[in-house]
Protein backbone atom coordinates (compact mmCIF):
# COMPACT_ATOMS: atom_id res chain seq x y z
CA UNK A 1 0.00 0.00 0.00
CA UNK A 2 1.58 3.41 -1.11
CA UNK A 3 0.11 4.86 2.46
CA UNK A 4 2.31 2.51 4.37
CA UNK A 5 5.92 3.96 2.76
CA UNK A 6 8.25 6.98 2.63
CA UNK A 7 7.80 8.13 -0.59
CA UNK A 8 10.40 10.77 -2.87
CA UNK A 9 9.14 12.39 -5.83
CA UNK A 10 9.41 15.45 -8.12
CA UNK A 11 6.35 16.37 -9.49
CA UNK A 12 6.26 16.78 -12.94
CA UNK A 13 5.60 20.11 -13.72
CA UNK A 14 9.29 21.19 -12.09
CA UNK A 15 12.45 21.79 -12.51
CA UNK A 16 14.87 18.68 -12.14
CA UNK A 17 16.80 18.87 -8.62
CA UNK A 18 19.77 20.73 -9.05
CA UNK A 19 21.48 18.03 -7.07
CA UNK A 20 21.32 14.37 -5.50
CA UNK A 21 18.20 15.20 -3.68
CA UNK A 22 14.11 14.76 -4.31
CA UNK A 23 11.80 17.83 -3.95
CA UNK A 24 9.34 15.98 -1.69
CA UNK A 25 9.68 12.87 0.72
CA UNK A 26 6.16 12.16 2.17
CA UNK A 27 5.75 10.11 5.47
CA UNK A 28 2.80 8.69 6.36
CA UNK A 29 0.24 8.82 9.21
CA UNK A 30 1.24 7.59 12.47
CA UNK A 31 5.03 7.36 11.78
CA UNK A 32 7.62 7.63 14.01
CA UNK A 33 9.80 10.94 13.89
CA UNK A 34 13.52 11.25 14.47
CA UNK A 35 14.92 14.37 14.70
CA UNK A 36 19.03 14.00 15.02
CA UNK A 37 21.43 17.29 16.26
CA UNK A 38 23.51 18.16 13.47
CA UNK A 39 26.32 15.48 13.07
CA UNK A 40 29.89 16.85 12.89
CA UNK A 41 32.90 15.82 11.61
CA UNK A 42 34.86 14.69 15.27
CA UNK A 43 36.12 11.00 14.69
CA UNK A 44 35.76 8.42 17.70
CA UNK A 45 38.68 9.67 19.91
CA UNK A 46 36.92 13.25 19.98
CA UNK A 47 39.50 15.25 17.60
CA UNK A 48 37.99 17.31 14.96
CA UNK A 49 40.34 17.26 11.67
CA UNK A 50 41.49 20.88 10.03
CA UNK A 51 40.46 19.00 6.84
CA UNK A 52 37.03 19.88 5.44
CA UNK A 53 37.00 15.87 3.51
CA UNK A 54 37.94 14.27 6.60
CA UNK A 55 35.19 16.36 8.46
CA UNK A 56 32.62 15.20 5.59
CA UNK A 57 33.70 11.93 6.48
CA UNK A 58 33.23 11.72 10.07
CA UNK A 59 29.76 13.49 9.69
CA UNK A 60 28.87 10.85 7.18
CA UNK A 61 30.38 8.08 9.77
CA UNK A 62 28.97 9.64 12.75
CA UNK A 63 25.44 9.98 10.92
CA UNK A 64 25.70 6.24 10.63
CA UNK A 65 25.99 5.75 13.76
CA UNK A 66 23.38 7.74 14.93
CA UNK A 67 21.13 6.06 12.51
CA UNK A 68 22.37 2.63 13.94
CA UNK A 69 21.80 3.15 17.43
CA UNK A 70 17.78 3.72 16.58
CA UNK A 71 18.15 0.33 14.06
CA UNK A 72 17.06 3.10 11.73
CA UNK A 73 18.90 2.93 7.81
CA UNK A 74 19.28 5.80 5.03
CA UNK A 75 15.94 4.58 3.64
CA UNK A 76 14.73 6.14 7.26
CA UNK A 77 15.64 9.58 6.33
CA UNK A 78 13.50 12.06 4.78
CA UNK A 79 15.31 15.55 5.01
CA UNK A 80 18.92 16.34 5.26
CA UNK A 81 20.54 20.08 6.07
CA UNK A 82 24.04 21.09 5.10
CA UNK A 83 25.44 23.81 6.60
CA UNK A 84 29.46 24.64 5.77
CA UNK A 85 31.78 27.40 6.63
CA UNK A 86 33.64 26.73 3.10
CA UNK A 87 33.13 25.60 -0.36
CA UNK A 88 32.33 21.96 -0.41
CA UNK A 89 34.13 19.26 -2.67
CA UNK A 90 30.89 18.32 -4.16
CA UNK A 91 32.70 15.64 -5.76
CA UNK A 92 34.00 14.22 -2.02
CA UNK A 93 30.93 14.98 -0.64
CA UNK A 94 28.48 13.04 -3.05
CA UNK A 95 30.75 9.84 -3.02
CA UNK A 96 29.98 9.99 0.59
CA UNK A 97 26.68 10.92 -0.18
CA UNK A 98 25.88 7.85 -2.48
CA UNK A 99 27.88 5.14 0.03
CA UNK A 100 24.69 6.56 2.05
CA UNK A 101 21.75 7.08 0.12
CA UNK A 102 22.89 4.76 -2.96
CA UNK A 103 20.07 6.67 -5.96
CA UNK A 104 17.09 6.87 -3.34
CA UNK A 105 17.61 10.59 -2.26
CA UNK A 106 15.98 12.64 0.51
CA UNK A 107 14.54 16.12 0.77
CA UNK A 108 17.56 18.54 1.54
CA UNK A 109 19.10 22.38 1.91
CA UNK A 110 22.32 23.42 1.41
CA UNK A 111 23.58 26.66 3.56
CA UNK A 112 26.83 28.35 3.81
CA UNK A 113 27.27 30.30 6.89
CA UNK A 114 30.38 32.71 8.30
CA UNK A 115 30.50 30.47 11.38
CA UNK A 116 28.85 27.17 12.91
CA UNK A 117 29.14 26.05 16.73
CA UNK A 118 32.84 26.33 17.16
CA UNK A 119 35.21 27.94 14.97
CA UNK A 120 36.85 24.77 13.79
CA UNK A 121 33.55 23.43 12.66
CA UNK A 122 33.63 23.26 8.72
CA UNK A 123 30.57 21.17 7.97
CA UNK A 124 27.50 20.22 10.27
CA UNK A 125 24.55 17.62 8.71
CA UNK A 126 21.29 17.56 9.95
CA UNK A 127 19.01 14.35 9.63
CA UNK A 128 15.68 13.78 9.71
CA UNK A 129 14.04 10.59 9.91
CA UNK A 130 11.10 8.52 9.92
CA UNK A 131 9.88 5.13 10.60
CA UNK A 132 6.53 3.57 9.12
Amino acid sequence: MENSKITRKNPVDMYSPVGKYTHITKIPRNSELYVASGQIGVDQNGELPDDMNEQIKNTFDNIQAVLQSEELTAEHIIKVNIWATQKIDWYYLNTEWEKLFGQNYPAMTIGYLSELGLPEIRIEVEIWAARV
